[in-house]
């Protein structure tokens, strides 16, 4: 196999600059690939913490901190010497000068590198219809959690106060929950919405009965959790109707607003759920940075706006420019955790091959680890190849798993205590809302680049 070109002789005095965007888990797992003195590592990230997305919805619903998930960044690089840690959002990649510009607190800042990864991930997708977000959230950051949980707890809040006045119709309201995309992500979102409901709320209030919420799981496809194949699929639709959620399948979201969700059916006939919260878990799309990387290289994306990759993740024509993790899209190679991890060792192994001199451009071989997914407390589905687990097995497998993946002994111990709390009883310690959190997203909105803008000048100016 033929060498690439190197950006940098193995003999050079000056350390390799690597240049990481992102602080998921390509980017903090590329980092913690490149414990070399030859390299320079230099990690830019628009947050200041790694987010272990999977769990995101455990903070929605109450049972985890958010700091459990989400550790400071330079917390988990902090031993590592040759790594540094910036906060910034990348607004700009400029290949032919080899530099990035990034944004932190108005103000611009341009850096330089001999080796890129890309490691920016996906956001959520509405299918071209954005304005569903300012009624239905994501499950993609922090802030997009701590909103959902605000708006949970907040509908049994307000639906008391409203059985209180006699108001029904609108405790009907409060008390629909719809989960938008029946993947693992929405599947577990709208288990935990049944535990909640059932267990952990049931005897608390005095108007109503939290049990008899209305959980609605709808996707446009045929099956719950289609990438586990018809079986596993099967067995968790039944597992989900068992435990009281609603599953629409076949029926595509046209319409959100305030109060409503409207799904059309393949038959083009159109159903209206009245609900006050929406979860949004259906689809990504890659960051906007993907749509540069490919116009200023003979990158193509795919539909969901990705990167399309040589076999061993660099873009064409840029061997010292590697993208890995939901922005780079390969076959083969799903959007999980595994393949970002994966995908940025071997972006690691590819550079430090380079600055010893040996051969590069070895293609990247994905290993399935498997994919897992709760349905309820006991209750999960695994699948590994030819191994299939559902039911309590599968549970712990995935307790086992995830418990694994989380940085810090400290955040690791945290998870396995609120688990107990929440499993074994019926217990969430972390329920407490703000009202800031419901809508400091949707004011930022609202006030517009032109409040971003001025507040910038006024800080400018107190300086």
């Amino acid at each position: 196999m033929s060498a690439s070109p190197a950006p940098a002789t193995p003999t050079s005095p000056l350390p390799h600059r690597v240049l990481i965007i992102g602080s998921g888990f390509g980017g903090l797992f590329a980092a913690k690939s490149l414990k070399d003195p030859a390299v320079s590592v230099t990690l830019v990230a628009r947050t200041g913490h790694h987010l272990f997305q999977p769990l995101l919805y455990q903070v929605a619903t109450g049972i985890l901190s958010e700091g459990v998930i989400a550790p400071p960044t330079r917390d988990v690089l902090a031993s590592q010497d040759n790594a540094r840690v910036l906060l910034g959002d990348v607004q700009q990649i400029n290949l032919a000068e080899r530099t990035l510009t990034a944004t932190t607190a108005g103000r611009e800042m341009v850096y330089d590198y001999d080796s890129l990864i890309v490691a920016a991930g996906a956001n959520q997708s509405y299918f071209g219809n954005d304005l569903f977000a300012e009624y239905a959230p994501g499950m993609k950051t922090i802030d997009d959690a701590l909103e959902l949980r605000g708006r949970i707890y907040g509908a049994f809040e307000l639906a008391e106060l409203a059985a209180a006045a006699g108001r029904q119709e609108e405790v009907r309201r409060l008390m629909t929950f719809v989960v938008v995309g029946a993947g693992p992500t929405g599947v577990e979102m709208a288990g935990q919405l049944v535990e909640l409901s059932k267990r952990t709320l049931r005897k608390e209030f005095r108007h109503i009965d939290p049990g008899q919420a209305r959980i609605v799981l709808v996707d446009a496809a045929d099956a719950v959790l289609g990438s586990f194949g018809s079986g596993l699929a099967e067995k968790t639709e039944r597992d989900l109707t068992r435990l009281g959620v609603e599953v629409m399948l076949g029926r595509m979201v046209v319409d959100v607003d305030e109060s409503c969700v409207t799904v059309e059916g393949k038959d083009g006939q159109r159903t209206q759920i009245e609900a006050r919260t929406k979860v949004w878990a259906a689809g990504v799309q890659g960051n906007p940075l993907g749509r540069q990387l490919a116009e200023q290289s003979e990158a193509e994306l795919d539909r969901a706006g990705r990167v399309v990759v040589q076999p061993d993740l660099t873009v064409p024509g840029h061997p010292e420019v590697f993208v890995v993790g939901d922005l780079a899209a390969m076959d083969g190679v799903p959007g999980v955790a595994q393949g970002a991890i994966q995908g940025a060792r071997h972006a690691a192994d590819q550079i430090l091959r380079r600055l010893r001199g040996e051969s590069t451009g070895q293609p990247f071989v994905y290993r399935d680890k498997g994919s897992m997914a709760t349905i309820s407390r006991f209750r999960a589905v695994m699948k590994r190849g030819n191994l299939e687990l559902t039911g309590y097995p599968a549970w712990v497998a995935w307790l086992a798993v995830h418990l694994f993946y989380i940085i810090g002994f400290k955040s690791q111990l945290t998870t396995l205590m609120h688990w107990a709390v929440s499993f074994l009883g019926r217990d969430r310690a972390e329920r407490t809302v703000t009202e800031q959190q419901v809508l400091a997203r949707l004011a930022l909105e609202y006030l517009g680049e032109d409040f971003r803008d001025l507040r910038r000048s006024e800080r400018r100016d107190e300086e």
